[in-house]
């Protein structure tokens, strides 16, 4: 864990610590179904793009196991500004 580096004709000695990464976000959304859609509201913003967003999105509502279901999804219109989403599957369910 102990290395030394020479910098400029400067020796340093240095150690490697741990540290941890951030490495994903929590948060609550509000959801209204209805047929092949679902509206989500709340979705607060975060430092992502949004095309990752809409990803995100995709992927947590085409889960089949998640409990309210899922499915293949046809599209996902998300608005960063409102915080909302209308996911719309292929087949109602």
């Amino acid at each position: 864990s102990k290395h030394s580096v020479n910098l400029d004709n400067t020796r340093a000695d240095v150690a490697v610590k741990p540290f941890e990464l951030e490495t994903g976000f929590q948060f609550e959304l509000h959801v209204t179904i209805s047929g092949r859609k679902i509206n989500v509201s709340d979705i607060p913003e975060l430092p992502i793009p949004e095309d990752w967003m809409r990803d995100k999105l995709e992927l947590n509502f085409s889960k089949t196991e998640q409990g309210g279901g899922g499915g293949e999804i046809e599209n996902v219109t998300y608005d960063k500004e409102a915080g909302t989403a209308v996911i719309t599957f292929l087949t109602p369910g």
